[in-house]
Parts: structure tokens; sequence; C-alpha cells
């Protein structure tokens, strides 16, 4: 029997995949538009709002972002900002989520006059109010557009703030034309601030967009990174193991971890199907795979739904959402210590619980977990 919704919202998860501006709740949304002035929402009351969010989902990656131009829109200023971040704060701990990383576009918050610090420590503050008392912690990843020339300024910025709670720089926007080496510096200004780097790859474009994030701009994880299937050759009818390219044995040999989002990556057209997903087999042959949400609001998930559709598509059970769990952890960009503290003190009692055992600690030579 696959596992329940409910049954996976009490277990401690980890997301390292998730949009604000693609998570907010539609009644924020219709209340931060009156607030702010904002007249151009395709409806007037919570249920129609969402309805229609959800009628983005249309297969195709540039009609799917085209629904941000209203949360956007409604994200303008520094009191619409900590709403918007503690309520995101607020809605993941209630799924169950302990450890967050939520990235934003700073450049993207900028219409009423707002400067870059500004939108960073409105969110940061939104994501303290909705922490509070509540056991998850939320870090923030700064994005750049790829389609834009302010990445080296966004790279800035996410370092400046590294000590507040920004963990690492991002780059999203549309892959295809919009090549990650283009803005060079940004990654390599990063590189040299010992920072941390993930990219949007692999999934509106393919094996060279992979390529050239890890290679040419050193990314530490993949966003997404479904097109890596790309570079395996799977047997017909079954007979046989697969085989990897160059790429694929890189990305698994390095343990270079893919934010995977199944619901999403279905809508937008990378993916047929949850059940033809490529992280059935991804998860199979121990590539290091995440399950993410991407936008809650657009797609309509949590990350307990996510895992609850994979558990019907591929049978996963606990020791399946553990694993997955815990790869999360082992890939987030908070400082090792706290990593490992997380993995023996939550996640592993918390689905020891479930599961009805008692686990040992993951332990590394010469650390204490405090």
């Amino acid at each position: 029997m696959p596992l329940t919704i409910e049954e996976i919202r009490r277990v401690p998860k980890v997301l390292l995949h998730d949009h604000l501006d693609g998570g907010l709740r539609p009644k924020t949304v219709l209340e931060l538009a009156m607030q702010t002035g904002y007249p151009w929402l395709p409806a007037d009351d919570p249920a129609g709002l969402a309805d229609w969010f959800a009628a983005s989902q249309r297969g195709n990656l540039e009609l799917y972002l085209e629904a941000f131009q209203h949360t956007v829109g409604v994200m303008q200023t520094r009191d619409a900002l900590i709403r918007v971040a503690a309520e995101c704060a607020e809605d993941l701990a209630a799924d169950g989520v302990v450890y967050a990383e939520v990235r934003f576009a700073p450049e993207l918050h900028l219409e009423r006059g707002l400067s870059l610090d500004q939108v960073v420590e409105a969110v940061l503050e939104g994501f303290r109010r909705g922490s509070a008392g509540r056991k998850i912690i939320v870090n923030a990843l700064l994005t750049a557009m790829r389609t834009a020339a302010r990445s080296l300024e966004i790279a800035e910025l996410a370092v400046r703030h590294r000590d507040a709670g920004v963990v690492g720089f991002d780059m999203a926007g549309a892959e295809a034309g919009n090549r990650p080496s283009r803005h060079l510096d940004a990654f390599q200004y990063v590189a040299r601030e010992n920072f941390h780097i993930t990219i949007h790859a692999g999934e509106g474009f393919g094996l060279p967009s992979i390529w050239e994030a890890l290679q040419w701009c050193g990314a530490d994880r993949l966003g997404h990174g479904v097109r890596i299937i790309d570079d395996i050759e799977v047997p017909d009818h079954g007979e046989g193991h697969p085989s990897l390219g160059r790429l694929a044995s890189y990305v698994r040999d390095r343990r270079i971890p893919l934010e995977m989002c199944p619901t999403s990556n279905v809508q937008t057209g990378a993916v047929a199907s949850i059940r033809e997903h490529p992280i059935g087999l991804l998860r199979e042959m121990l590539f290091r795979v995440t399950v993410n949400t991407d936008n809650r609001l657009m797609s309509g998930v949590s990350l307990s739904s996510e895992f609850h559709a994979l558990s019907e598509a591929f049978g996963y059970g606990w020791p399946d959402v553990e694993w997955l769990t815990v790869n999360a952890m082992k890939s987030a960009f908070a400082p090792f210590d706290e990593r490992l503290h997380i993995i023996n003190t939550v996640l592993k009692p918390g689905f020891a619980a479930v599961a009805g055992r008692a686990d040992g600690e993951l332990t590394a030579a010469g650390f204490r977990p405090r």
C-alpha cells in the first residue's frame, strides 16, 4: 500500500528547491494586490485564483513561468516580502519540513523602490518570524536571472548576506539560448569566496546545459537535472543493465545532488508523467537524487504530496523516503556539523519512530554530535 500524505507529513523532511514567488497562498496574493494597488489579477476570490494558477500547468516551461508575473507583482514592498516569507516558513513547517532552502531573485522585487539589500533583509526577516517557535530552519538562496545582466551583483549580494541566512547562489530562467557561462564572472566570484552554487540545468534544455553548469560554472548542485537521463542507455525490455555515458558517470561518481521536482517536471513538459520520471531509475542507480516542490502554488503540491506521488508510482516505502531525505540533508548548503546534527538528532529518530526501529547514528571521524 502506498504511504498516505498524512503519514508522510508526520516525518521530518528536507527541501532544497522551492521558489518563494511560487509558493504564495492565494488569499495572500489577493490581499497584497489590494494593499499594494496591483490591478491585474485574473480572479477576485481565493478559489478562483487558485484555479487560475492551476491552469498554468500547460506542459511548457515558458508558459508555466507566465503565472509568476502576478506573484512577483504583489511582492514589491518590504511588508509584502516579510509576510510572504513568514507564511512560507509556516506552511513548510506545517508540512513537516525541518530544513529548507528557499530561493528568490532579488532583482525582480525593485519596482517600488526597494534596494537589493532591502529585499534580502525583508525576506530573511520573514523567514525568522515564520520559523520562530516552529521546528524548522529556513535559509535563502539568491537567484540571478540568466536572461539579465546583474548576475555578478547578485553573487556579491549573496556573499554579503552569507552570515545572515543566505547559503548560496542560484541561476534560473529559460535555459535554451541563455548559456550560464555568459555569467562566468559571477560564478568565479562565488567560488573565490568559498561559497555555494546551484544552477537550474537540465530542465528545459539537455546535456550541454548540465555539462556547462558543472564544468564551466562549478555548480555544487543541479536544479532539476532530469535530462541527465539522456546520457543513460536503458536496454529494451529490461534486459541487461543501463549504460552510463561519461557525463552521467561523472554526476554519479562525484555525488552531485540532483534537485528533482517531479510534479513540476511533468507540468512543464520535461517528462511525460510521474511514473516515467527519471527519478525512479536514478534512485535505483544510486544517484544523489533529492525530492523537491519547485513551486507549491503553481503546481498545487507540498513536499508530502510529492513523496506520496512517488510512493504511488514506484512503490516507495519508508526506507526510500528516508534515503531521499537524508540525501537532501547531506546536500544542503548548511555547515557540515549542522547537517550531521540534523541527520542524527532529527531525521533518523523521526524515521525510526514511524518504522518501529532504532537506527545507529551517521558519524564522522572526530565529530561528536551536540
